[in-house]
């Protein structure tokens, strides 16, 4: 059974890392910030007037360096993309990947994903949303703290439009039974893969990270959730 973090806890997107960040980073953080960045503390996103166009739009959360997130704008450009992150070193690196390639299709938040989800995207508004390699807390009994849980699902599930997915990787095996146990139990949202079957590797995920990388190392095997909404 899978426990729930008492009333008083509040499950967060974000674990707070000191790794150091690079004046390069640094400098494009700043830069690249008013260009490129939203914040929570404009309220409901109004996507047509942020990327001047209508596009299927996509969220992910965590996006840690933003590899896969950038190489995802840069192969989709009639789509668009908002990510999410904490890490200000991760922030940066994804806007000298922005400023590099001169995306236009591409927006960060620097902010917890629960804020971003409660505060400024509208319900039933996006075609997708990934996660990919949450902290899998592991252990016991720090379970609670991690961000799959039932009510964060609730609040993805309200995000997306009918059909939108939602995608999610991890390379911890009890974790990725958590997830399926959570996502399945979603009313709103049914397993492209088959009832509690994981998902092949998504051509929507081309880049092995750091953290896929590693988990290969010491052979542990990354699974994939793939659900849609109702």
């Amino acid at each position: 059974m899978i426990s729930t973090p008492p009333k008083h806890f509040r499950v967060r997107s974000f674990v707070g890392r000191n790794s150091r960040i690079t004046a390069a980073q640094e400098q494009a953080f700043y830069e690249c910030l008013p260009l490129y960045g939203l914040s929570t503390e404009s309220g409901l996103l109004d996507y047509d007037a942020v990327f001047g166009r209508e596009a299927p739009r996509f969220l992910e959360i965590g996006f840690g360096s933003g590899h896969s997130l950038l190489a995802l704008a840069k192969s989709c450009p009639e789509q668009d993309f908002i990510g999410i992150e904490t890490h200000k070193p991760g922030v940066g690196a994804l806007f000298q990947g922005i400023r590099q390639h001169a995306l236009t299709n591409l927006r960060v938040y620097h902010a917890d994903a629960v804020d971003v989800l409660d505060q400024c995207i509208p319900d039933a508004s996006l075609e997708g949303i990934q996660i990919f390699f949450p902290d899998p807390w592991q252990k016991r009994r720090h379970h609670p703290r991690r961000l799959i849980q039932p009510e964060l699902v609730k609040k993805l599930a309200a995000k997306l439009k009918p059909a939108g997915t939602l995608h999610l990787a991890t390379d911890w095996e009890d974790y990725a039974i958590q997830m399926m146990q959570v996502l399945s139990e979603e009313e709103a949202l049914f397993n492209l893969a088959g009832m509690h079957q994981f998902a092949p590797r998504s051509p929507y995920r081309p880049l092995v990270t750091k953290f896929e990388r590693r988990a290969l190392r010491e052979g542990r095997h990354v699974r994939e959730l793939h659900f849609a909404k109702r």
